[in-house]
């Protein structure tokens, strides 16, 4: 599995996708977390698509054959997070080791 970008900054009200790449077939086996400093990690999306109870349906997901895809569209100040992809298709679950860090640009 393979993330990018591995960081980039972004301003309120952006539109950001995070990309995700298996290196074979899945399925729709694909999670995404976010994750805040301090705090455990939280699920947003599983199934590839399908919302986490309580996520802010801002937040997308998505499928072309072995690419994932998360959408944030319109960045909100909380957004700012780490964010990381896991596959569940294959034991043990991979979750790859560069997470997207989003940080908050200001303009």
């Amino acid at each position: 599995m393979t993330q990018s970008p591995a960081f980039f900054s972004a301003s309120v009200g952006d539109s950001v996708t995070i990309t995700c790449q298996a290196s074979e077939n899945i399925y729709n086996y694909l999670a995404w977390y976010q994750q805040k400093q301090g705090d455990p990690p939280k699920l947003l999306i599983y199934s590839t698509n399908s919302l986490a109870n309580g996520v802010p349906t801002r937040f997308s997901g998505s499928r072309s054959g072995t690419q994932f895809s998360l959408k944030i569209s319109g960045l909100q100040s909380e957004d700012v997070a780490s964010y990381y992809c896991q596959q569940y298709n294959s034991n043990p679950p991979t979750v790859i080791q560069v997470m997207t860090k989003i940080t908050q640009e200001n303009r």
